[in-house]
């Protein structure tokens, strides 16, 4: 790693992108993200789940770059042996990380859902590994040394990568403005696309959720640039009113 810019790589991990069932959308995505960042995107593989595969890509891309990103494979299934990997490429040991426990558990408990051992092996972490919260379905990736793990569903790896964004070296610091809307993403994703395609050098992410049975939305828009930041969120927030005025 000579060059002063920082660069990265991604990996794509899991049988069903090779096989094609499972159409990646996140390697486009995080390639705009780290452009935005002013960090180069290198290089990106797509890996089986096999172990021996991931640890070799892992310990190849960590090596050569500043960074590595991984999707995928830290869900509940037998399949799902990215954790596993990660540590085997460290050298560390792996176990139930307490922070990780105690989010799921919250989680569960509050949606009434039955806590089992598949579902705690979402709470595997490798040693000296950090948390990245996961606000969409709680369920943490982790980072540890320049290998950031996150997951394969996209929004979650969306919100993940904002996460983890103000911690990357890169260009300026990233801003953000968060935009709450009462509405669900099909009434807005049309106009918010108009709005990110008018304003490049900012990235705006939607993020759902439900709220007295009704589904909301709120809206972060981040950029290096304050000025431009605050113009798209401006135009954001006036998408209810913009709605309305059309009869939506």
């Amino acid at each position: 790693m000579t060059s002063s810019i920082p660069t990265a790589a991604v990996l794509l991990i899991g049988d069903e992108i090779l096989s094609g069932r499972t159409k990646d959308a996140n390697l486009g995505y995080i390639a705009d993200y780290l452009t935005v960042l002013g960090i180069d995107l290198k290089e990106a593989r797509v890996v089986s789940d096999e172990q021996a595969d991931i640890v070799a890509a892992l310990n190849a891309l960590r090596t050569r770059y500043t960074y590595v990103f991984t999707t995928g494979g830290i869900g509940p299934t037998h399949d799902d042996i990215t954790a596993d990997c990660v540590a085997a490429a460290f050298g560390v040991g792996i176990d139930h990380h307490p922070e990780a426990v105690a989010i799921l558990r919250a989680h569960w408990a509050g949606r009434g859902i039955e806590e089992n051992e598949a579902r705690m092996r979402m709470a595997r972490v490798p040693d000296t590994a950090e948390l990245i919260a996961n606000p969409v379905s709680k369920a943490p990736g982790f980072h540890i040394g320049n290998v950031f793990v996150m997951a394969g569903v996209p929004k979650i790896m969306q919100a993940m990568l904002d996460e983890v964004a103000s911690g990357l070296t890169g260009g300026a610091v990233m801003l953000s403005r968060t935009v709450p809307l009462d509405l669900g993403e099909g009434d807005v994703a049309r106009r918010l696309q108009e709005i990110q395609l008018s304003h490049p050098g900012v990235m705006i992410g939607s993020y759902p959720y439900e709220r007295d049975g009704r589904f909301a939305t709120n809206i972060v828009v981040r950029s290096r640039d304050e000025a431009a930041m605050n113009a798209a969120a401006d135009e954001v927030e006036k998408l209810p009113a913009e709605l309305t005025a059309r009869g939506h």
